[in-house]
């Protein structure tokens, strides 16, 4: 009888592909650890903030430790303060009418200086983007002394058209526009659309993701905007909702009330950040990069 030797089995290695996930994620580490640090220095304010406008009013300053009651009596005093809705309403029309006139003027300026050609185009644009480099506080008092002998203070139009000359604005859709395809345009104007038929109905669908991307962006920043309303909007009738948050610093009124007042004025901030967020990523990624 013939003893046939059973031969050891082949130690399996590990797959490849394991490895490299291991190495990948394991290498990812020391940035996920200081992405999560900065969220955690970045929303504690806001946190802070919550709490402080939950506490009753006779809370400490800074919550060291979790308050033993939270009550809503801070917001509902808030919402029902006649300052308070006023300067709210002031902020939506500063900041809504500036979106709606910034978004249409600059998708204009973009698609001329992306897809018409005139002398001095690029020159034009380059020292259109040179404005940028100007700080704000440098033309401050050249334009308030613009403004008032227009007889422009103390007016909504005073507030707004000042404001509504954004130069990265138009920079962003000169780029996103500049990299939708000729053919589309020429087709057009062989089909003898004219040019304003041409903007409305192919650059405006088209650009919607910019559009809306850049909607967050002025709103935000008119929203926010606190030395520009300071200076023009003089009467208590015409402050916006950050001029009307500092004047509380300096009135008998709790700090639970002030940071009341501040966590509401966030919320139309998050719901426009929420309902447009989808466009935000893909739009900036792309622009510029097609």
């Amino acid at each position: 009888m013939t003893l046939t030797a059973a031969h050891p089995a082949a130690p399996t290695a590990p797959a490849p592909t394991r490895r490299r996930t291991w190495g990948r994620m394991s290498g990812r580490w020391p940035l996920v650890a200081l992405l999560a640090v900065v969220s955690i220095l970045t929303v504690s304010p806001f946190a802070v903030m919550l709490v402080l406008a939950l506490s009753p009013p006779r809370a400490p300053t800074v919550p060291h430790q979790w308050p033993d009651a939270l009550t809503l009596d801070n917001i509902v005093s808030t919402l029902t303060a006649a300052g308070f809705v006023s300067w709210t309403v002031n902020s939506l029309i500063y900041a809504g009418v500036s979106v709606v006139v910034i978004l249409l003027t600059a998708s204009m300026a973009g698609y001329a200086f992306a897809k018409k050609r005139f002398p001095g185009r690029d020159a034009l644009m380059w020292a259109f983007l040179a404005t940028m480099m100007v700080p704000f506080q440098a033309t401050l008092i050249p334009l308030f002394v613009l403004v008032s002998s227009l007889d422009g203070v103390d007016t909504f139009w005073g507030m707004i058209v000042p404001t509504l000359a954004n130069s990265q604005a138009v920079f962003l859709m000169r780029q996103f526009i500049r990299d939708l395809p000729d053919e589309l345009f020429e087709a057009a104007r062989i089909d003898g659309a004219s040019e304003w038929r041409i903007f409305c109905q192919i650059v405006l669908p088209l650009t919607r993701p910019i559009l809306a991307t850049l909607g967050v962006f002025v709103f935000l920043w008119h929203w926010n905007d606190f030395l520009w309303p300071l200076v023009v909007a003089q009467s208590e009738e015409l402050r916006t909702l950050t001029v009307g948050l500092t004047s509380l610093r300096g009135e008998e009124y709790p700090l639970a009330m002030v940071m009341a007042s501040a966590a509401v004025s966030v919320v139309p901030c998050l719901v426009v950040f929420f309902l447009l967020q989808r466009y935000l990523v893909n739009s900036i990624a792309s622009t510029g990069f097609k």
